[in-house]
């Protein structure tokens, strides 16, 4: 599989990602084989990560830029109403995870929640309240497995039931650890990587005849969420884009779909509703629990705190954990752009921006149910120092 694009590269100013030629995933010859996407200096291919600190690695495919009609007509079969109206977008080149983030992955950002803990009561690395920037918050650990987690966490099973806000703040620890840009997708990115350059209704086609061989959903998964990479890939090479678990996107959901965008020059950031509320968010693609239809590439699901933390036992209820179905088939995938994008903007895919959010999250960490911790390109050393001293 071959992928040819030109586009211009611009001065960054951002903090992270300020050379492309520093940054994983960019060669300047042209590859002998494998996907490839051709940009201004070189060529944009995949690449394999280690999270700092551990022996886990997740893996990049690189995308190219094109446009495309984002939602679906009203002549596709099981059309929605939030589907639409079909708006064109213009997608810059990105790199996408071929899988869903695992639990191995994960467990690496949870973990952080003691080591927080710890580091806070020996005043290693204090945190500056002043500075939210430079810090994130680490989710408290699993609820018991025999009230939520009956499907287990086996490492190569997609991570889930995390809320957006945790989603987030993994991309902006994964982010400053690794010195590269991660986020989560807008919903237009999202859609744009998962039909692969097809106008259909899945990516294999308009109808679900096939769907067997692309995706886990209610008809073929047994016991919750299938380990990732089982089924086919779609055309760009990523799997589980249709099924298995649904994902984690960084816009509002609204069921007038997309009536409020500007449709003149819409791009894959753009494009993006951010949300003014703590919900609903629009996650997308479906799940294990998921009828065919709810994974068409255009299908969106919108969703509900209170529903989905239905069976907390918390109050305030966490701000990192749901509890209930449909959200024990929710997780997410990351992305990252060629161009980065700029503080404002990544700032907006990485913090919580609503107040009730805030305040929950606040008010967790006074009762001590939660942790910050500073963040860069030191911790997982200072975490090893701080290990090897114990």
């Amino acid at each position: 599989m071959r992928y040819t694009l030109a586009c211009t590269c611009c001065l960054i100013a951002a903090a992270l990602n300020p050379c492309h030629a520093d940054q994983p995933g960019v060669v300047s010859e042209k590859p002998a084989e494998g996907p490839f996407v051709e940009v201004e200096g070189g060529f944009m291919v995949p690449y394999t990560e280690r999270i700092p600190g551990s022996d886990v690695t997740f893996e990049m495919i690189p995308i190219p830029g094109g446009t495309y009609m984002m939602g679906s007509p009203e002549s596709e079969d099981e059309h929605k109403e939030d589907e639409g109206p079909q708006v064109k977008i213009n997608v810059a080149p990105i790199w996408v995870a071929k899988t869903e983030a695992t639990w191995a992955e994960y467990d690496e950002y949870m973990n952080l929640y003691d080591t927080f803990k710890e580091f806070e009561a020996e005043g290693i690395r204090p945190v500056d309240p002043s500075k939210p920037a430079d810090f994130i918050t680490a989710p408290t650990n699993l609820y018991e497995p025999s009230h939520t987690y009956e499907y287990g966490k086996a490492p190569e099973k997609p991570a889930i039931t995390m809320t957006q806000y945790a989603a987030k703040q993994y991309t902006k620890w994964l982010s400053a650890i690794t010195g590269t840009q991660y986020r989560l997708p807008t919903e237009a990115e999202w859609e744009y990587a998962c039909r692969g350059g097809t106008e259909t209704a899945y990516s294999f086609g308009d109808a679900a005849d096939d769907v067997d061989d692309y995706a886990w959903y209610f008809d073929n998964a047994e016991d919750g969420p299938e380990p990732v990479a089982q089924k086919k890939p779609n055309p760009f090479g990523l799997y589980d884009m249709h099924g298995n678990v649904a994902e984690w996107t960084v816009d509002a959901y609204t069921e007038e779909g997309y009536k409020a965008l500007d449709p003149a020059g819409l791009t894959g950031i753009t494009a993006a509703q951010w949300p003014t509320e703590t919900y609903p968010c629009t996650v997308r693609g479906g799940s294990w629990e998921s009828d065919p239809p709810e994974l068409r590439s255009a299908a969106r699901m919108g969703s509900d705190d209170e529903e989905w933390k239905d069976e907390d036992p918390n109050y305030p209820r966490s701000p990192w954990w749901f509890t209930s179905d449909p959200a024990r088939g929710v997780g997410f995938r990351i992305v990252r752009s060629f161009t980065p994008v700029d503080k404002e903007t990544q700032t907006k895919f990485w913090e919580s921006i609503t107040p009730k959010e805030i305040s929950a999250i606040q008010s967790r960490v006074r009762g001590g149910r939660g942790g910050y911790g500073r963040v860069d390109k030191e911790l997982p050393e200072a975490i090893q120092k701080w290990k090897d001293g114990q």
